[in-house]
């Protein structure tokens, strides 16, 4: 195998950085002011405060951490950081244009640097603030999604025919039925380069023989439970989800819509708590992100891990709905061509799924780049979704990659699938 040059990696890392910054940016072509600095729920910082973060965390490791210079606008530091004021008081931010002014003031410092910088012994860190921006970019989207809703609903049904029609010829038929995963030792987790530190180390695990749905959940099949009294009903609900539903009424998903045009879509906008009462109700469960892995990634006729379910070629328009080309979830029918080995349709895209699995490290485990990026979060209070959305950028979609989130939070481009 012949090895990446140093120059090659350097020119990979630059225009990938471009591109998602270019990606970043688009998103506020036509953010007004008051949606820029807009809590759109108190769980999210506004969407201007994800802007500034991301300059803030860039200047932090590569300007400061690695180049040893002095940090830049200090004076946003506290505002901008993690750490550094709560969320509702985030709200006070410079404008965008100045905002932006900082982004590029770093990011050309940034290039400055890149073009020295020892890429062997940084590679990695690198490629974590890549997926740091891209998560960044999937929260903002998700946050103007919430404070345009209404908007969105009729501008997406008025265009929804027209922009699926061409892929329509690839559907299959959708049904509830489930594939076998047969029992035996497959390889969960990541070591390459780009894998996140909760993602590490890769190791074998053991899984009995279990069933999965091919397809995630659909609305039309969701609404069975909604028309059945579901959200009514407590034998559904575990006891700490209708404890939630009882703080919290409600009587459908966040991001439902009521249209035959959406049947086909996965069911989104869901918490935990939602998928595990639907899964209940059909006397099914919640797959465990081992089983949900093993589903998307395992090869087992030729007992190899695939970096995606359809192989190690990367991600593109055929093989899922990712990286806001579409603007919307799809049919869960939609890509033929992105089935794992096993028959399981939509496992990468699309949206997010829940998984029955607390959030918590692999065995050897070492956080990267800091403890509080994910060990932080081995609290056993949040679970792990898988899978990625149809906004989430190639560089954070693959069957390794880990999301986690409270249980009850149902604001993300999140849906689920079931198991036996």
């Amino acid at each position: 195998m012949k090895l990446t040059s140093l120059p090659s990696k350097r020119e990979t890392i630059r225009q990938n950085m471009i591109h998602v910054r270019d990606r970043t940016l688009e998103l506020f072509n036509d953010c007004s002011r008051e949606e820029f600095c807009q809590q759109a729920h108190p769980d999210f910082s506004p969407v201007g405060w994800h802007l500034g973060h991301i300059a803030l965390t860039e200047s932090l490791w590569i300007l400061e951490h690695c180049a040893g210079e002095a940090p830049l606008f200090p004076e946003y530091r506290q505002l901008l950081t993690a750490d550094g004021l709560r969320k509702e008081e985030r709200q006070n931010l410079p404008d965008c244009s100045i905002i932006q002014d900082y982004l590029e003031t770093v990011r050309n410092r940034v290039f400055k640097y890149l073009e020295t910088a020892p890429i062997a012994q940084q590679e990695r860190l690198w490629y974590w603030l890549l997926q740091h921006e891209s998560q960044h970019n999937e929260t903002i989207v998700f946050l103007l999604q919430l404070l345009r809703w209404g908007k969105l609903q009729e501008s997406i049904s008025l265009q929804l025919r027209d922009r699926l029609s061409p892929l329509s010829s690839f559907n299959t038929n959708i049904s509830d039925a489930m594939v076998t995963i047969s029992a035996g030792e497959f390889l969960m987790g990541n070591n390459n380069i780009e894998a996140q530190d909760n993602e590490r180390p890769e190791h074998l695990i053991y899984l009995d023989t279990y069933q999965i749905d091919r397809f995630p959940v659909t609305c039309q099949q969701y609404r069975e439970f909604i028309e059945v009294g579901g959200y009514q009903k407590a034998e559904f609900w575990s006891e700490m989800g209708w404890q939630w539903l009882q703080n919290n009424p409600i009587a459908q998903p966040l991001y439902w819509r009521d249209s035959p045009d959406w049947k086909e879509h996965p069911v989104c906008g869901v918490s935990y708590y939602e998928a595990e009462a639907y899964a209940t109700f059909t006397g099914k469960r919640l797959p465990t992100e081992a089983e949900w892995e093993k589903a998307a990634s395992w090869d087992a006729k030729i007992g190899e891990k695939l970096l995606y379910p359809w192989g190690n070629n990367t991600p593109n328009s055929k093989y899922c709905n990712y990286n806001t080309f579409i603007g919307h979830t799809t049919p869960v029918n939609l890509y033929l061509n992105g089935q794992s080995p096993w028959g399981c349709w939509d496992m990468m895209g699309n949206v997010w799924e829940w998984t029955s699995s607390l959030f918590s490290e692999y065995n050897g485990f070492e956080f990267y780049p800091y403890r509080g990026y994910s060990q932080v979060y081995f609290d056993n209070k949040h679970q792990v979704l898988r899978g990625g959305s149809w906004v989430t950028l190639p560089w954070s979609l693959r069957a390794s990659f880990r999301n986690w989130y409270h249980p009850w939070v149902r604001q993300i481009l999140v849906g689920f699938r079931c198991a036996v």
